[in-house]
């Protein structure tokens, strides 16, 4: 579901009412955890946190025109998603997040490869996502991303 915006809050304003206050709350955490050297953008449209080319000039593998992506929030159709690259590369993070769910939300989990699905924008549980983006640096992320994707 795309929507239209050229920044991360012309996104979030032209979100319906019953969406916006659960993204604008989702963002916020994550703005105040996750660490220095992300820098916010519209990335495959919608609000999400990058490798800069100015910190990682090769950018992204498969459109090295585009910063390298890290995590992205996005409210879909029938959900609104985290995408965090960091569960979908590290396993050790994965199994942290996997275990750590349940003492946060009564929700079953609802996860794909990296993106973390919630159906009801009043289960997300804020300060898990908070821990969550505030666990891999830049670095970290740049290390893991050569180690296992870049060819």
């Amino acid at each position: 579901m795309k929507h239209p915006g050229s920044t991360p809050d012309e996104y979030i304003n032209g979100l319906p009412e019953d969406r916006k206050k659960a993204m604008t709350e989702l963002r916020q955490v994550i703005k105040k955890n996750i660490p220095k050297g992300f820098t916010e953008v519209i990335s495959y449209g919608m609000p999400g946190w990058v490798v800069s080319h100015k910190n990682y000039p090769a950018g992204y593998h498969c459109d090295p025109k585009l910063p390298l992506p890290f995590l992205n929030i996005a409210s879909q159709k029938n959900f609104i998603a985290v995408y965090h690259m960091g569960v979908y590369a590290d396993k050790k993070l994965l199994d942290w997040f996997v275990k750590e769910y349940p003492k946060h939300s009564d929700t079953k989990l609802d996860m794909g490869k990296s993106c973390i699905r919630f159906k009801n924008p009043d289960k997300i549980p804020f300060k898990l996502i908070g821990e969550l983006a505030k666990k891999m640096t830049p670095d970290d992320w740049i290390n893991l991303y050569e180690k296992n994707y870049k060819r």
